[in-house]
């Protein structure tokens, strides 16, 4: 296997977008209930926004990881290239009721991937088995040099 690659679903892209869409909408469609004059709703601005959600779907269609025997490659906005021997621990963390994998870094810095990702609104039944997965990468290619991250302190 020379390479793996994680990629968010197309609902997992979407649906992050879709709360703000239907607030647009909504606030477009009440508008006028609140306007001293009389005028029917403009739809200029929810067209746009609804317009903008296909375009961030496409936008967002290369977001995830790529596995190598080198490095993981996180492609986000701006593409990073973590090697494996500079990794000094994969995670899951839970924010706002999406569980995410973190790959945390020797110098302290916590890269969370877009992929894989489970929450509320996705379910991945797959999610543990790709956690797994990225686990079993890191320990397989993370080099002599690795040191185990320090327990946190927990005061009485």
């Amino acid at each position: 296997m020379e390479r793996v690659r994680f990629r968010p679903t197309w609902y997992q892209r979407l649906a992050p977008l879709l709360p703000g869409a239907l607030l647009v909408t909504s606030l477009t469609i009440a508008a006028p209930l609140f306007s001293p004059t009389p005028a029917g709703p403009d739809f200029t601005f929810a067209a746009a926004v609804w317009l903008a959600v296909p375009t961030g779907l496409l936008l967002s269609a290369r977001f995830g990881v790529t596995l190598t025997p080198t490095a993981a490659v996180v492609h986000n906005p701006r593409r990073r290239t973590i090697r494996w021997a500079d990794v000094q621990g994969i995670r899951v963390e839970s924010n706002m009721g999406v569980r995410q994998v973190v790959i945390c870094e020797a110098d302290g810095r916590l890269t969370r991937l877009r992929a894989p990702a489970t929450g509320l609104l996705y379910q991945d039944a797959a999610f543990e088995e790709k956690f797994r997965t990225v686990g079993e990468w890191w320990l397989r290619h993370r080099g002599p040099q690795w040191t185990p991250l320090p327990q946190p302190w927990r005061g009485r």
